[in-house]
């Protein structure tokens, strides 16, 4: 039996190259989960009468919430079917922008790098990672170094 891939190889990834995925929308149940999941409850995110004393007026989403729909995102576009093989490392994560209930984002990535492996298998890729609300702001930014498939020999 052959399983069919629609995830991109090392090989797809050239430097410069934008992937962008689809979007989805941010609700105060997302965050309520999240603070149940995580056991994170500062206030910031749970407490709707103490938001309204902060510059956000209402509870705001988590950073790691928001990372963890963007990495959901980006498996959605189909880039990391079948051929993904780990996240690497995170570097430069900023929160640059709050996220509210009703805020709806997407992922657009850039690769900025890639480096053959050792192993003849596999490859890195590295993409700065921005993640942006539907008024184009960015939210958040990082880059991200993934491990990749490289393309079967036929």
């Amino acid at each position: 039996m052959t399983s069919t891939r629609r995830g991109l190889y090392w090989e797809d990834f050239e430097v410069g190259r934008v992937i962008s995925t689809p979007a989805r929308t941010i609700t105060s149940t997302d965050i309520v989960n999240f603070a149940c999941l995580s056991g994170d409850f500062n206030e910031v995110h749970t407490n709707w009468e103490y938001c309204k004393t902060t510059p956000f007026g209402e509870p705001i989403a988590h950073g790691p919430l928001v990372y963890a729909i963007m990495g959901g995102l980006q498996y959605a576009s189909g880039v990391n079917d079948g051929t993904l093989l780990a996240l690497v490392q995170v570097d430069k994560w900023r929160m640059l922008a709050p996220v509210k209930h009703g805020d709806t984002l997407h992922v657009e990535a850039t690769v900025i790098d890639r480096k053959a492996s050792s192993k003849p298998d596999r490859g890195t890729v590295t993409l700065k990672r921005q993640f942006l609300r539907q008024d184009g702001v960015v939210v958040q930014e990082m880059e991200v170094t993934l491990l990749y498939r490289r393309r079967p020999a036929e």
